[in-house]
């Protein structure tokens, strides 16, 4: 199916050095090709573990020792005492001060390698309407949002970001975001409050936006973020998937769904925006009003079953990771209702959360979550197998 695969050009994506064009087609060929992106794991792999190795200054020893062994080539030579000592009198010049001139080099190079780098590690923002700013200054048409500076913009003011070459993120009027980091492995957004839309065409598992109350996690997609005043998010994914994520506790949120976090809870349960009121409230509750806790008659619980459609099995199979005990055995009774399981899981092994059993679940309702015809299952079995392997 890839007859032209992009292994030639992995380092150089990886490493941020690729027109946008050119980085989005190999970012594109990655989402789909499973052998390339093998590949490029490795290479980020071996990115991170550079860039946590310290710096080892070279011994002193290091000349005297390279003299030593150019004084020893030379001995072996069989030449005249004469020309020999002659020889060895211009090595003993011209050798190191070639060492010197290839070190120079080596060096220029390097600085300006780290240069180029550094310049990197800024985005480029354009002014959409109005006079947003970075730190105290007011940008132009353009300007150059730094690891650690805030871009903000006011109640007339809006401003688009390059996110290196892996995609923009548009920000909202009353919107105030930071670049916490940039890097061949990571780039990352801090949204303390407002709204903004991202488009992200990268691998999943490249770009991140922390929030008060959750970390999100692009999976290759488009979405809306915002933050209210109390630190509270709300999530909408048109496009792809993307990931809720704090500690221990994760949403993966398709196309078409929703996802609520609260600061200290983190990211609420998944739903699709047109179940009903009474779904929604009652999962509202549950998520951020203990709910959650099992009680000998969950009326809260009993109410959103009670409204489940079949596409809202999303809702019910995150709920199955969030009670425990009967009311587990209620949601596991309602989805398997709406979509029996598939032939390997069984009642008993998901009432004992089996990852396995769960998995497979999961990568038959992807099709209902998605709305995939046949001639797209393949495309979705290929980001359900990507996903499980990132949770691994």
């Amino acid at each position: 199916m890839f007859l032209n695969h992009v292994r030639e050009q992995l380092s150089a994506y990886c490493h941020d050095e690729l027109d946008a064009k050119a980085a989005r087609r190999v970012a594109e060929h990655l989402i789909a090709c499973r052998s390339c992106r093998a590949e490029f794991e490795e290479i980020k792999a071996g990115v991170k573990l550079a860039e946590h190795l310290p710096l080892v200054k070279a011994p002193d020893s290091l000349w005297s020792e390279l003299e030593n062994r150019l004084e020893q080539q030379v001995s072996k030579q069989e030449q005249p005492i004469k020309a020999r000592e002659s020889f060895r009198y211009r090595s003993f010049f011209r050798v190191p001060a070639a060492i010197a001139a290839a070190l120079v080099l080596i060096l220029g190079v390097a600085a300006f390698w780290i240069y180029r780098q550094e310049s990197r590690r800024s985005w480029e923002v354009a002014r959409l309407i109005g006079a947003p700013m970075i730190g105290n200054s007011r940008i132009g048409q353009t300007g150059q949002l730094g690891v650690g500076q805030w871009l903000e913009t006011d109640a007339d003011s809006r401003a688009r970001i390059s996110v290196a070459s892996i995609g923009q993120v548009e920000i909202d009027p009353n919107t105030r975001v930071r670049l916490l980091e940039t890097r061949p492995t990571e780039h990352r957004l801090e949204l303390a409050r407002g709204r903004m839309s991202a488009h992200i065409w990268a691998p999943p598992r490249l770009f991140f936006v922390d929030t008060p109350s959750a970390v999100a996690a692009d999976l290759g997609c488009a979405y809306t973020l915002e933050v209210d005043d109390q630190g509270a998010s709300l999530l909408r994914v048109t496009s792809g998937w993307v990931a809720l994520q704090l500690h221990d506790r994760e949403s993966v949120v398709p196309a078409g769904a929703a996802c609520a976090t609260r600061p200290g809870i983190g990211p609420g349960t998944p739903y699709f925006e047109d179940a009903s009121q009474t779904f929604r409230a009652a999962l509202t509750k549950l998520d951020f009003e203990n709910g959650m806790a099992e009680a000998t008659d969950n009326a809260l619980l009993k109410d959103l079953l009670a409204e489940a459609r079949v596409r809202d099995t999303l809702t019910l199979w995150h709920l199955l990771y969030r009670v425990s005990g009967n009311d587990r055995a209620l949601v596991y009774d309602r989805l398997a209702a709406l979509t029996p399981p598939p032939p390997g899981v069984t009642r008993e092994g998901v009432l004992q959360l089996d990852e396995k059993m769960l998995r497979l679940w999961k990568g038959h309702l992807d099709n209902i979550w998605t709305g995939a015809s046949p001639l797209k299952k393949g495309w979705i079995n290929m980001w359900t197998r990507t996903l499980e392997k990132i949770k691994q």
